[in-house]
């Protein structure tokens, strides 16, 4: 556990080297590079893994030195070594490198190739410094860190407007939520004396119930920004102007999930404030059902999955909320490798569309992509609940831990479930399943897509593609950029369909490590006990009750399955089941739009136009115009002749003399 480290530092010691020299590694060395580097600190996330699991005692701090020693506020900078701990930085690290390697192809012909895997490499450790934090300060700093590198990923390509946008959004929505983890830390040391996770769950007995209730509800607020829950989720949807890649990066294992790690961090807070963390439950429940709505109207391959998200995320809150902490790393962890799955292979599809991400536009594309459909499928599956695969038991577990508080809650959940089964799988019959419409829009015939999106997309700047069939015609856009779609689509190559064939094998088979069958097989429950044990809700449900509980969930996963194939194995468009609202996401942005962003926009414009110009510059340029005018006044009576101011003196000397006169006779 000494090396415990070496975990964030080695992706941060990466970031260094590709800042001096990773222009000179070049493409794709800069790739391997960064990809190596996280790799070995997924090595070394397994040997400390490993050790601990040996440890009886399975709560280890490393200290480094005293980061801040102010009056009564000392905060240490070091790493906490725990089962959550290390679970977070395994699955972060492990994700992580497949995501790398698949940038390595996907990124093969942008001309900024290594700044790319510079961020990611910042970005990774800035993640893991968040989740191996000993202190709520040190964790703010990790949590800041995956903010900016959000904003450089996500407007990576910041040429194009849309993109610098998205940037611009994912950042302003984050300090919203961080102004709340701040205001909580002000507030947990004026209540305990410390920011030291293990000192402050120490004192919470004497912090009283008020403001045990509102330091829970800032921190969720810090949660809500960075994992974007009601209200403050638009931002994640348009992070998907970034690579795709990137997408999957911030959808799967480090920035999305950080609010929900911090939720499970702090369960000793939660468990003695219940309205707070009832409103989490209520607060990730109606958000899960929320993006399960907004995806089923989404054209848009990447926005289906964002909404995905939002709303995979949503159930995670609600199972921290009902104090199933085990239940929400569960499905986190799960989650993270059918989505990436989802993501990346949503890239490769975009990769052979030649930038086309409307899947209305697309068809027929197992034929030509095999091992993309077939991992897309297994994706499909994982994420809609089908048994034996992993979202099966990881969504279970939620929806039985939130019938255990409250029938209603667990009620949203299942029409979620439902509805993820569903909209997952328009998306699959769309892109993969009926006629081969791209061949309408043009991509066989020069080897570039013509739909209006496509089209749209070029012009705006740089393009998302990934690397090209050899034999395809010669890149007639930016220079540097990805190629345009082979004459006909085709698997990527294998630095992009290995990480697809092994995120496939986890979404299989990661759900076997919490069984529910025999105390002995929930060996993640088991696992996490020594951090969430003691205020972990226990369900305690018969036999009978437990296997109905999994035939539901089977059904309802089957139910959502069936619908999205009897609807569009043929079908194009059903505009009774994709209404506008929906397409435009409730209106909620839009509503932010109108009542907040503009009405900011002219409020800043009158703020500069009259308050600053005419009343704050005025005031100094008043002053300043007083100064200079009272200058040329007194400047006439620098003449220059003695006698003149002899004159002045002899009047002074007079009017002094009369003054001590007078007072004299006075």
């Amino acid at each position: 556990m000494q090396a415990a480290f070496l975990i964030p530092l080695l992706p941060l010691a990466g970031f260094a080297v590709l800042a001096a020299f990773g222009r000179k590694l070049g493409n794709p060395l800069a790739g391997y590079f960064a990809t190596f580097m996280v790799f070995a600190s997924f090595v070394v996330t397994a040997i400390v893994f490993a050790d601990l699991f040996q440890q009886v005692h399975r709560s280890y701090t490393q200290t480094w030195f005293t980061w801040l020693p102010a009056d009564h506020l000392r905060v240490t900078a070091g790493v906490l070594v725990d089962p959550l701990s290390m679970t977070m930085a395994a699955f972060v690290t492990g994700v992580s490198t497949l995501i790398h390697l698949y940038s390595i192809g996907y990124m093969e012909h942008d001309e900024q190739f290594p700044k790319f895997f510079l961020y990611l490499n910042l970005f990774v450790s800035a993640m893991l410094f968040l989740v191996l934090a000993s202190n709520f300060l040190e964790t703010f700093l990790g949590w800041e860190g995956v903010g900016v590198c959000s904003y450089f990923l996500i407007a990576f390509w910041f040429d194009r407007p849309s993109a610098a946008s998205a940037g611009k959004k994912a950042m302003i929505y984050n300090r919203i939520g961080d102004a709340g983890f701040l205001l909580a830390m002000f507030l947990i040391f004026e209540k305990t004396g410390s920011l030291e996770y293990q000192t402050v769950f120490s004192r919470l007995g004497h912090v009283g119930s008020g403001s045990l209730v509102a330091i829970a509800l800032l921190l969720f607020l810090g949660a809500c920004g960075k994992s974007a829950q009601i209200p403050l989720f638009p931002w994640l949807a348009d992070a998907m102007e970034g690579p795709t890649p990137v997408s999957a990066l911030i959808h799967a294992a480090t920035m999305v999930t950080a609010g929900v790690y911090l939720m499970c961090r702090i369960s000793p807070i939660l468990h003695l404030a219940p309205e707070a963390a009832h409103v989490v439950a209520i607060v990730g429940a109606a958000t899960a059902f929320l993006g399960a709505t907004i995806a089923c109207g989404q054209n848009d391959i990447k926005k289906i999955l964002a909404y995905s998200t939002i709303s995979q995320l949503g159930y995670m809150f609600l199972a921290a909320g009902v104090g199933a902490y085990v239940a929400a790393i569960f499905l986190m962890l799960t989650h993270a490798f059918y989505k990436a799955l989802l993501f990346l292979g949503a890239g490769s599809v975009i990769h052979a569309m030649g930038d086309e991400q409307d899947t209305k536009t697309m068809g027929a594309l197992a034929r030509f992509m095999p091992i993309t459909s077939i991992t897309f499928l297994v994706a499909w599956l994982a994420i809609g609940g089908m048994p034996p695969l992993s979202g099966f038991w990881s969504k279970g577990d939620v929806l039985q831990n939130a019938w255990a508080l409250s029938p209603a809650l667990w009620a949203v959940g299942a029409l979620t479930a439902i509805l993820t089964a569903y909209y997952i799988g328009r998306g699959y019959m769309l892109v993969f399943a009926g006629k081969a419409r791209w061949e309408e829009a043009g991509v066989p015939g020069d080897g570039r897509a013509h739909t209006a999106s496509a089209l749209a997309r070029r012009a705006g700047g740089r393009r998302d593609a990934g690397p090209s069939n050899p034999n395809a015609p010669a890149e007639t856009g930016h220079q540097g950029e990805g190629h345009g779609a082979p004459l006909s689509p085709h698997d990527p190559s294998w630095l992009m369909t290995l990480p697809l064939v092994v995120l496939a094998i986890a979404s299989i088979f990661a759900g076997f490590i919490n069984l529910p069958f025999h105390p002995q097989w929930v060996l993640l429950e088991r696992w996490l006990s020594p951090v969430v044990g003691k205020v972990l809700l226990v369900p305690h449900f018969g036999v009978a009750a437990s296997w109905a509980f999994a035939v539901a969930d089977a059904v309802f996963a089957a139910v959502g399955v069936t619908l999205s194939v009897l609807l569009w194995r043929s079908a194009v468009s059903r505009p009774a089941i994709e209404p506008v609202f929906l397409q435009r996401a409730w209106f909620i942005d839009w509503t932010y739009d109108r009542l907040l962003a503009r009405g900011s926009a002219r409020l800043a414009e009158f703020t500069y136009e009259d308050v600053e110009t005419k009343v704050v510059d005025g005031a100094v340029n008043g002053l300043a115009a007083f100064v200079r005018r009272s200058g040329q006044v007194l400047r006439r009576v620098q003449t220059g002749y003695v006698r003149n101011y002899a004159l002045g003196l002899l009047a002074g000397l007079v009017v002094i003399l009369a003054y001590v006169l007078s007072r004299a006779f006075a």
